[in-house]
């Protein structure tokens, strides 16, 4: 009896110890786990928390120039009613707005914003070849984004977009970068980007507000759309910045579908490059280009457009892959 009792202790022992030693492991495991995940979580909110904020509008005392500003961001978010086809100023643009392209009337992070855009401008561009400034820089958008007609700098409308576009920009020192101004810059993929993958990917998370035919919805009062039109000829043309793809991707991967945001986003970065190459491969209107880039060399990798300065098609400069591309260019600047 003693022996049994002994024995019987004993696989006890072992069997608890076993157990015992399996719920800390498993226990230790989930702890690490949970640690990880609340120090990404601290490290994203301190991230965050440095991105630049426009300066706020209800703080002018000059009510002159706050009536300026005031009347600025309106033409910003709704661009279509004062100078669309219906638009109750001039009929000069395709109808889509500035909000559509810079999210929450330039002000949201890694939505297109204008955090950098008084600090940084007047600057020099490769695409013109010319120091621009800011009247040259909004009349790029009205040209190209909204497929239209230029305002003159004196014009009322121009210089309350410009008043608009400083103010709230003015918390940046000149000549820095504000912090996730602009759009995000992602890392380029191995591969080309896949068009067919894309329309598939298009149809399941941004057909249902920019339509099959990527038409987009129009507003009740059909002065402007709810949801822009992504291509067909009430979209941006072949000259404006989110027809380079590496635009469209980095522009989607923090903004769409609609609630997306730095901190949740909603696609990886392997769909917003495949649903920016479905997107970019439809038709929409045609600009001259010729003039663009006069330092064929300074062309960005992803531009669709030759002549280049390498060997490289057409074809991988609009879809990839890019990092050969990348990398050739680098070589080319070392000689």
């Amino acid at each position: 009896m003693t022996i049994i009792f002994l024995v019987m202790a004993l696989f006890i022992v072992l069997f608890f110890n076993s157990s015992i030693t399996t719920w800390f492991q498993n226990n230790d495991s989930g702890l690490d786990s949970l640690y990880v995940e609340a120090e990404k979580k601290v490290i994203l909110q301190n991230e965050i928390a440095k991105f630049w904020k426009p300066a706020d509008i209800n703080l002018i005392t000059d009510t002159t120039l706050k009536q300026e500003v005031e009347y600025g961001k309106d033409l910003i978010a709704h661009t279509a009613k004062y100078l669309g086809p219906n638009g109750s100023v001039k009929q000069i643009t395709n109808g889509m707005n500035c909000n559509n392209c810079h999210l929450d009337a330039g002000t949201k992070p890694w939505g297109n914003n204008y955090g950098s855009v008084y600090s940084m401008y007047p600057k020099m561009r490769a695409r013109s070849g010319q120091v621009e400034n800011l009247y040259k820089r909004v009349n790029d958008c009205m040209e190209r984004s909204l497929n239209g007609l230029p305002l003159q700098e004196n014009n009322r409308e121009m210089k309350a977009m410009i008043a608009y576009i400083e103010y709230i920009g003015s918390t940046v020192p000149k000549g820095k970068e504000a912090n996730a101004s602009g759009i995000y810059d992602l890392e380029y993929l191995d591969r080309a980007a896949d068009p067919v993958k894309g329309k598939a990917l298009y149809d399941a998370k941004c057909a249902s507000c920019h339509q099959v035919n990527g038409e987009g919805i129009l507003a009740a009062d059909k002065k402007e759309y709810t949801y822009p039109p992504l291509w067909g000829q009430n979209s941006y043309n072949s000259g404006a910045g989110l027809f380079r793809i590496s635009r469209f991707a980095g522009y989607i991967k923090y903004n769409m579908p609609l609630g997306a945001t730095y901190e949740n986003p909603q696609l990886s970065d392997e769909e917003s490059w495949d649903i920016a190459a479905y997107v970019e491969n439809q038709p929409r209107p045609f600009k001259d280009l010729s003039q663009d880039w006069p330092d064929i060399s300074k062309k960005p990798v992803d531009h669709p457009f030759g002549p280049f300065s390498d060997r490289f098609t057409e074809i991988q400069h609009k879809f990839g892959p890019f990092k050969p591309i990348k990398e050739a260019k680098k070589k080319n600047e070392k000689k």
